[in-house]
């Protein structure tokens, strides 16, 4: 199985779908997450109410070859019902999407493993896989509790881990390599600076507005990669600013080189990584011990 590398909507929210597949598809990448829901006030998110809106994003999948990755994202909060976002699971399908990012606003946990479950059976049937993407500024702030919840919740739902919030929850590598590779479908990618402790107002900041290019910051992505499934998807999560008269092409193009650059560089240093294209990825499995 080839490595696929896609771009979560968040690195080009300001591109309504089609743009974002054309552009994507133009910088190289196999395919997008779609932002279905609007997340924050000052963010914008894509439901393709309308069946014109539908077809123009089916009509850029066909003509591109692109996939979409992901759809996101869904807050499991107190008041959550799976009913009432079924025409958002409903329009993933459409597009035959794969994964449905969740995210955890419920401080009882128990509560978040059912609602995740209910969310999982209603994404199962039709085609879609759930995931749980863990944030340090909420009640899920890291990789071990994302992983009792999601055991919790039964055996159909992926744990989404996020290089930006991995690094900066404080989780461990070692914890990485006892989730089975089955519960990690994919994972997004990014750089930033390290410090030794955040606000919650600088962990918003940065994963909201100003994230790096693989290689520009500080985290250890080599051996999150080394941990991770040898041949794991990986989604560019990288919102951050144009560089003077770029177009968002562009920098998805700068993201896809520096992406490829880093994967490049954990092969120079001995690491089983795979690379897109690279048909000897192994279909299952870890890329160490």
């Amino acid at each position: 199985m080839n490595r696929k590398l896609t771009v979560a909507h968040l690195t080009a929210i300001d591109l309504a779908p089609p743009a974002l597949i054309e552009a994507a598809a133009s910088a190289g990448f196999d395919g997008v997450g779609l932002r279905l829901l609007r997340v924050t006030e000052d963010s914008p998110g894509y439901p393709l109410a309308s069946t014109h809106e539908r077809r123009a994003t089916r009509h850029a999948l066909a003509a591109t070859g692109l996939e979409v990755a992901d759809v996101e994202f869904l807050r499991l909060t107190p008041e959550f019902r799976v009913e009432d976002v079924l025409p958002v699971l409903d329009t993933g399908a459409e597009l035959q999407a794969r994964h449905v990012i969740a995210a955890p606003y419920d401080s009882d946990l128990s509560r978040l493993a059912a609602r995740l479950a209910d969310l999982a059976e209603a994404c199962h049937a039709r085609g879609l896989r759930a995931v749980l993407e863990f944030f340090p500024w909420t009640a899920v702030p890291d990789l071990a509790t994302c992983w009792r919840v999601v055991q919790e919740a039964g055996p159909l739902p992926g744990i989404l881990v996020d290089s930006l919030h991995f690094d900066r929850s404080g989780s461990s590598l070692a914890q990485l390599a006892q989730i089975p590779a089955a519960r990690l479908p994919f994972a997004h990618l990014c750089d930033a600076p390290v410090c030794p402790s955040y606000s919650t107002e600088a962990l918003l900041d940065t994963a909201r507005r100003e994230r790096l290019l693989p290689g520009d910051g500080e985290i250890d992505l080599v051996s999150l990669l080394r941990v991770l499934p040898a041949n794991l998807p990986l989604g560019l999560e990288i919102p951050g600013p144009l560089r003077g008269t770029e177009t968002q092409g562009d920098r998805l193009r700068r993201i896809h080189r520096a992406t490829l650059a880093l994967l490049r560089t954990a092969m120079d240093q001995g690491r089983d990584i795979a690379l897109p294209g690279d048909p000897g990825a192994p279909e299952d499995g870890r890329n160490g011990p």
